[in-house]
């Protein structure tokens, strides 16, 4: 199994090394970009009133606070995030407006963050820092990297930026909860792709490789999920110690009834989207895997019940925008059965999630009803063999 291991990752270290990197092509593309303007011009709904929320927001206004290290148990990491999360909302609403004084403020934050030399706090909590902005930061850049104002010397700065500050916290797994490491991951690929860098784009579906069975749990996998670095070896404690185990249950399940496995989820789902723009099927492999989690979570939530897994059977009171990314994936693109997810989205994603939390960022206006585009070469990963 080691020998075959390695032989596969070697046979597809190779292939990344050929690869050519599509823009935009981080979490959203060029074509689904476009629908969604098409459908704000013309006032369509949900487009218009997510545009008009995002427009009204203070992400809409927000200048540059770049620094030179980041204290991630500081406030640091607070402006940090903010001035991601704005980056990226302006580079959005420069692409739906054509209006320039987005674009400018968009690329004045993204080059005030230009000098980051690295992060300060000296733990894992760096590395979830760097996930969290690292993904958002690139979204934006990856919009803006064709826009005129904003020069091919500064983006090779930022691109040096990520290198420097970035790598060293992403490059190293997390041995915390599953949720640091598919945030590293999820930042990985979206920094890969603006840096065209084949090595680590590679290296972050190897571990989403590991991690997803080491996450999502499906009874086909066995009694017990498999092990990995940071659970002690004894799984049924690093879970939380489930009452049952079925399909769908995830690492963090019962570790606080959903909240923690939102940003699990929504972050395996935006690295799968990533490879889905690079011409790289992981949500095909993943499908049961991933479409189970998400019917599980989401009659959770709708019921009130955790469904007899976890000894609080109340589900978290909180909500994100984890959900649209995976549910147009599979529903909208492939015609995939997901009443539980569909109906959560509508009633209580919809009404009651922040729509800017960490690195879960304005999906339900970048990916709600996207859709069936002419169908692209898309390769599973590993070949025959799967992901």
């Amino acid at each position: 199994m080691k020998t075959l291991l390695i032989l596969f990752i070697g046979t597809w270290a190779t292939m990344a090394a050929a690869m050519d990197f599509v823009h935009p092509g981080g979490i959203n593309s060029k074509a689904e970009l476009d629908f969604v303007k098409d459908r704000i011009k013309t006032g369509a709904q949900p487009w218009k009133g997510e545009f008009d929320q995002l427009k009204g927001s203070g992400y809409a206004t927000r200048g540059a606070h770049g620094l030179r290290t980041i204290n991630s148990n500081g406030k640091d990491a607070e402006v940090s995030r903010e001035d991601a999360i704005a980056a990226y909302a302006q580079s959005l609403l420069w692409y739906f407006t054509d209006d320039d004084v987005y674009a400018r403020r968009s690329i004045s934050i993204l080059n005030s963050w230009s000098d980051l030399q690295g992060f300060t706090a000296g733990s894992d909590q760096d590395r979830l820092q760097a996930g969290w902005i690292g993904s958002v930061f690139a979204s934006a850049a990856e919009i803006m990297r064709g826009h005129p104002d904003w020069s091919a010397r500064d983006v090779d700065r930022f691109q040096a930026m990520f290198r420097r500050a970035f790598y060293p916290q992403l490059k190293t797994a997390s041995t915390w909860n599953g949720n640091v490491d598919l945030t590293q991951i999820d930042a990985l690929m979206a920094i890969a792709v603006f840096n065209e860098d084949n090595e680590e784009f590679q290296q972050a579906l190897d571990r989403l490789k590991i991690r997803n069975r080491a996450y999502f749990y499906l009874q086909s996998d066995g009694r017990r999920p498999v092990l990995i670095a940071g659970d002690g070896g004894d799984p049924q404690a690093f879970w939380s110690h489930p009452k049952r185990w079925i399909d769908g249950l995830t690492q963090e399940t019962c570790r606080d009834n959903g909240h923690h496995s939102q940003f699990g989820l929504g972050s395996a789902l935006h690295a799968a989207e990533i490879a889905w723009h690079q011409g790289i099927d992981v949500y095909g492999e993943n499908q049961e895997r991933y479409t189970a989690a998400m019917e599980l979570m989401a009659i959770q939530f709708l019921s009130g019940s955790m469904q007899g897994v976890s000894m609080n059977d109340s589900p978290t009171a909180n909500r994100y925008d984890a959900w649209q990314v995976g549910y147009n994936h599979y529903h909208g693109r492939k015609g995939v059965s997901l009443p539980n997810t569909e109906k959560l989205i509508e009633m209580q994603i919809r009404a009651k999630a922040p729509r800017a939390v960490c690195n879960l960022a304005f999906d339900m206006l970048t990916h709600s009803g996207l859709p069936k585009l002419p169908k692209k070469a898309v390769k599973p990963i590993g070949g025959s063999g799967g992901f």
